[in-house]
């Protein structure tokens, strides 16, 4: 009794310290895990369960035996008829995939995403927004098209001014200028005659 009684003051040196006799109490843990766990249970209601445990872990080892079993007769098949495991892979996704469509949380995110276009697009601010682009690319095409029209008219005036018509007069000379001094050049170039006969030179060998 009195190692029960020690000081357990803050200020006590001893503090923090477990007695001697705490310190030699044995805990087993996995004792008082079964006790817990079986509080409540007869001796027969607690061994007919251990036997229902031991039966189906047998059942779960013989599945895994099979299971294994059919793994290897699957791989014989696939490549008895050419496939890789690629092929494989790609079937494997395009299940997974098959069943992610099929899922009622894509169903509901699919609907979900549906409503929200339905109603961004029908909202006010989208059809003033599709309309002010539209109304935009009008605009563009019209400016586009009148600075077409104001360039070809230009152009048209240019061609018809007074300065074009006399730039292309002056053009039209030089041209008929050079050509008319090419033909002279060529006449003057011609062979000489049968009865021309080059100088003979008489000088003594």
């Amino acid at each position: 009794m009195e190692s029960a009684n020690q000081d357990i003051s803050l200020n006590s040196p001893n503090k923090g310290l477990l007695s001697d006799a705490m310190m030699d109490v044995p805990v087993d843990s996995a004792a008082a895990a079964r006790t817990a766990a079986a509080e409540g249970l007869t001796a027969a209601e607690e061994e007919e369960l251990r036997a229902e445990i031991a039966k189906v872990e047998e059942e779960i080892g013989t599945l895994r035996q099979v299971l294994a079993a059919k793994e290897r007769h699957c791989g014989e098949l696939k490549r008895k008829l050419g496939l890789t495991p690629l092929d494989g892979l790609k079937q494997n996704l395009s299940k997974s995939w098959h069943d992610v469509q099929v899922s009622n949380a894509y169903v509901r995110t699919s609907e979900k995403l549906g409503e929200w276009n339905d109603k961004v697009t029908q909202s006010d601010f989208y059809k003033k927004t599709q309309e002010t682009l539209s109304q935009a690319g009008q605009k563009t095409s019209a400016a586009l098209s009148n600075v077409g029209s104001v360039i070809s008219r230009k152009l048209g005036d240019m061609r018809n001014s007074a300065t074009f018509k006399s730039f292309e007069d002056r053009v039209g000379t030089i041209k008929s200028r050079v050509v008319g001094s090419r033909e002279n050049s060529t006449d003057g170039l011609q062979s000489p005659s049968a009865g021309d006969k080059p100088p003979q030179d008489n000088a003594p060998f």
